[in-house]
């Protein structure tokens, strides 16, 4: 008997697949076919899986031409397969081609002919074609331009921000088309928000009750009052209003969150995370895109602990110093949490520098998390055996943005979203941002 094996993601299955998977199985006696998990699909940076792997599963077990499938989670396990399965030949589709000679060591390796004119990426973009219009003049505006790019069907409508600030010079073209929030909103199906923290409100406000979807650059509010409110409109116009905290997205954070909950390193005593960027600040002349430390880092740094030990602490205290002509710009911020069983804290600073790293420390072990800590593709697992410590390497793609992109895009289809920031988490951070501007 000749056995036949075969991988791909099959997303919206089509017949281009159909035929490929056909003269698959016309190789031999016994073809099976390898889905991709979507979490392998993102360590390779292919993000717009537009099915749950339960649904590709289940559209290739339709069409009784597998007698075997399995799912591809890990980079070697091709190699793998192939040994266990004692598979004879290995085929995939021509647009591969000579990216799996290397397999001929262990079967024959075959590449099919694929279908012209047959794309699961055209039939992506054509389920979930929407218009996005950016808002603000942060450097984190043209990065969350940059990567609409990598996900299919996500279209940039315009921007609207009150100045130029940090934005590079194809968005400061789009900036005169647009010279109202309103103009904006009626050119677009949802607003990516990132202004200033103190006009999120309104404009988060303004795009709900015109029917619009909203992301926002976290806090989304600066009272809780005010984050209840928009909260209700989302949810009497089924509107998705999502906390925009990119960290939240990228693979080697959720990895980590995992492993934790899994009692890696037993009962988590304690977390602490900072976060700085030492700018160049004149208290005299204070540039409108430039957030204070609690806004433009607090969200970040309380993500990993409200994640971790919950929002149910018990005690705070806070330490800020503030710029003499400014006291609600705080150049350095640091709060404690007490917690029934553990304690963490963060500090945040726009004025001041430190080591960016995370450090999460529980009963039989901690996490290490280097420098910066809310971009890694890396982080460490140690144990008081040296001997017994983990690494773990995960791609970051985009800064986890096209994740969020994507994962916006997936609760706007009413899709659920296991990372998705919590009404708690975003309103728990609010408090914060609250409580820490009233000390100012």
């Amino acid at each position: 008997m000749t056995k036949v094996i075969t991988y791909g993601t099959y997303d919206f299955l089509h017949e281009g697949h159909i035929r490929l998977l056909k003269r698959a199985k016309a190789l031999g006696d016994y073809l099976i076919v390898g889905v991709t998990a979507e979490d392998f699909d993102k360590s390779r940076g292919k993000i717009n899986v537009g099915q749950s792997l339960m649904e590709r599963v289940e559209a290739i077990r339709q069409t009784g031409l597998a007698d075997k499938i399995i799912i591809e989670e890990y980079e070697g396990q091709k190699i793998d397969d192939i040994r266990r399965y004692e598979a004879d030949i290995f085929t995939v589709g021509s647009d591969w081609e000579g990216k799996f000679d290397y397999l001929n060591e262990f079967c024959k390796v075959v590449y099919l002919d694929r279908t012209e004119g047959i794309s699961s990426t055209e039939i992506r973009s054509q389920n979930q074609e929407l218009r996005i219009g950016l808002v603000g003049e942060t450097n984190i505006v043209n990065k969350f331009k940059n990567e609409c790019r990598f996900v299919n069907g996500v279209k940039v409508s315009g921007i609207f921000a009150n100045g130029t600030g940090y934005l590079d010079d194809e968005l400061k073209k789009l900036i005169s088309e647009t010279t109202s929030f309103e103009a904006l909103i009626d050119k677009s199906d949802a607003v990516y928000i990132a202004s200033k923290p103190s006009e999120h409100y309104n404009q988060v406000k303004t795009a709900l009750e015109n029917g619009v979807h909203v992301i926002c650059e976290s806090p989304v509010c600066m009272t809780q009052s005010e984050f209840s409110e928009v909260s209700a409109i989302a949810e009497e116009k089924r509107l998705v209003l999502m906390d925009g905290i990119k960290t939240a997205y990228s693979i080697a954070f959720n990895r980590m969150m995992l492993l934790i909950k899994g009692g890696i390193i037993g009962e988590t005593l304690s977390v602490d995370t900072t976060c700085t960027s030492l700018m160049d600040i004149d208290d005299n002349c204070l540039p409108p895109h430039i957030w204070n430390s609690i806004c433009a880092w607090g969200p970040t740094a309380l993500l990993p602990i409200f994640k971790i030990l919950g929002t149910d602490f018990k005690q705070i205290m806070k330490f800020s110093k503030t710029l003499p002509s400014h006291r609600d710009f705080d150049l350095f911020t640091k709060v404690s949490f007490l917690y029934d069983n553990a304690v963490a804290s963060i500090k945040v600073g726009q004025g001041v520098k430190s080591e960016g790293e995370m450090v999460i420390a529980g009963t039989k072990g901690y996490i290490y998390v280097p420098a910066p800590w809310w971009k890694t593709d890396y982080f460490e697992v140690r144990y008081e055996n040296p001997s017994d410590n983990r690494r773990y390497f995960y791609q970051l793609e985009g800064e986890g943005i096209r994740y969020e992109i994507l994962s916006f895009l997936n609760l706007i289809k009413g899709k659920v979203s296991y990372n998705q920031v919590s009404p708690k988490i975003s309103s728990k951070i609010i408090r914060i941002v609250e409580e820490v501007s009233d000390t100012k």
